[in-house]
């Protein structure tokens, strides 16, 4: 992975009762999108099967604050706060 990896956490979402959110990584034209609490890639491209171990292990290592992030996302207030550009 190269140095310019960004990140980005989705708000919590809700389906049958649990809460989960996701987590996004690029790295120029790779990307890779994972799942939390349940730390796992669900879809990727550019990136080989080490690099995903290692982005899950990140996920499982960094939860708390991953869900921290997630939580304190709010839409409405995001979009009535926004910029135009």
């Amino acid at each position: 992975m190269s140095d310019e990896l960004k990140m980005s956490v989705s708000p919590v979402c809700s389906k049958g009762g649990k809460k989960y959110a996701f987590v996004s990584f690029t790295d120029g034209e790779r990307s890779a999108e994972g799942k939390i609490p349940d730390c796992r890639i669900t879809s990727s491209r550019g990136f080989d099967e080490n690099e995903l171990t290692q982005l899950e292990e990140y996920m499982r290592h960094e939860l708390p604050q991953l869900k921290k992030m997630a939580a304190g996302i709010d839409i409405m207030r995001n979009f009535m706060n926004g910029t135009k550009t």
